[in-house]
């Protein structure tokens, strides 16, 4: 049987970076929102013990890919708590919506939506909090997505608690480039010392991207994206990656936007959500 499960995308409503760490890595305070757009996923359960990935990435080996490590990792997990069942086989197959580097979730979206489907499937009875730990080793936002809630996170994005932002509706527009998020964080002239805030005093700020500046500096169609969409609606890129939103309080209004983009520009229109489109699909099993 054939079961097709939603892996949404998210935006960054705000991304402050408040401090880098010893070893590297940068602490943070984001809200994360999911859409009602993303990729989807067509898994068929079997009785084979191997997981096939029908559709894969080129130049990506499938050892590599964070579908087949999610559900290698569920494997893995189910068995040593002894509730995997004796053949947990599956073919997998990805519908890709949502651009690579685009700061969208899309990897982190398909990892997280494996472990949760193949854990109701297969039945092996983790919770949602081994599900969220088992996602922290495939990325930093996995959990968030496992979680299903929108999310304010801080720390290196580990540290979640439930948010409820307004559902607005959203422009998500491309500029049809790939932004690597080491790129981002690498470059001196980032911003790295926002103080660290309450959510509630957030929420009370105009929202801001602290990336935005190097990117627009660093990628000129990321610029000219913003430039463009900044003369309609307050607008802001997402996560590190390449897409940019604007917001708005109807549906129509975000369409009539679009409508008017340049040739060169890819969109859609979708609304923010606080509850993932793949828990709704899981409530509804």
């Amino acid at each position: 049987m054939i079961t097709t499960w939603p892996a949404p995308a998210k935006l960054n409503l705000f991304l402050y970076i408040t401090g880098r760490r010893t070893d590297g890595y940068h602490n943070l305070q984001t809200l994360f929102q999911f859409l009602d757009y993303g990729d989807a996923l067509e898994i068929t359960p079997d009785s084979s013990d191997a997981i096939t990935l029908l559709t894969p990435l080129p130049g990506v080996a499938d050892e590599d890919n964070l579908i087949v490590r999610a559900a290698l990792m569920l494997k893995q997990a189910a068995a040593a708590r002894g509730t995997l069942p004796h053949h947990a086989g599956a073919n997998i197959a990805l519908n890709k919506r949502l651009p690579m580097g685009g700061g969208l979730g899309g990897g982190s979206s398909d990892a997280a939506t494996v472990l949760v489907a193949l854990n109701h499937l297969w039945q092996t009875q983790l919770s949602v909090d081994e599900l969220a730990t088992l996602g922290v080793a495939l990325g930093a936002d996995v959990p968030v997505f496992v979680r299903g809630h929108a999310a304010f996170a801080e720390g290196v994005g580990e540290q979640i608690q439930p948010a409820e932002p307004a559902e607005k509706w959203y422009l998500v527009a491309h500029p049809g480039i790939s932004i690597a998020t080491p790129d981002i964080f690498r470059d001196p002239d980032l911003t790295r010392n926002s103080p660290i805030r309450t959510l509630d005093e957030l929420l009370q700020r105009p929202f801001h991207n602290d990336c935005e500046a190097v990117a627009r500096k660093r990628f000129r169609e990321v610029d000219a994206l913003l430039s463009w969409l900044l003369e309609y609606a307050p607008s802001r890129l997402t996560g590190t990656g390449s897409c940019v939103f604007a917001e708005f309080s109807t549906e129509s209004a975000a369409r009539q936007v679009l409508e008017l983009a340049p040739k060169w520009i890819c969109g859609f229109v979708a609304r923010g959500l606080n509850i993932s489109p793949l828990h709704r699909t899981l409530s509804g099993l």
